[in-house]
C-alpha cells in the first residue's frame, strides 16, 4: 500500500474522512478502483460508500452510450 503525504492550506476546510471520500469516488468514477476497492479505501462499507457517491453525484451505474445501447438491444 502506498503512503501519500500532502499539505493542505488552512483554508481548505476539510477533514481527512472527507478528503478519503473525495479520492475514493473520484477514483472510483475513473475505473481505478472498484467500488468494494473504494469502500475499504474510506474504511466503510459498500452499501455507505455507495450512499456517499450520491452526495457527489457520482452513479453505479455504467451509462455509458454503448451499455445503453447493448441494454436496448438486449430488451
Amino acid at each position: 500500500m502506498k503512503t501519500l503525504t500532502m499539505q493542505i492550506p488552512d483554508l481548505v476546510d476539510v477533514d481527512l474522512y472527507e478528503l478519503k471520500n473525495l479520492l475514493a469516488a473520484n477514483l472510483y468514477r475513473i475505473g481505478k478502483l472498484s467500488l468494494g476497492q473504494a469502500a475499504t479505501l474510506v474504511g466503510i462499507s459498500k452499501r455507505t460508500f455507495m450512499e456517499t457517491l450520491g452526495h457527489y453525484n457520482i452513479s453505479i451505474f455504467d451509462d455509458s452510450i454503448d451499455f445503453l445501447e447493448e441494454d436496448y438491444s438486449n430488451a
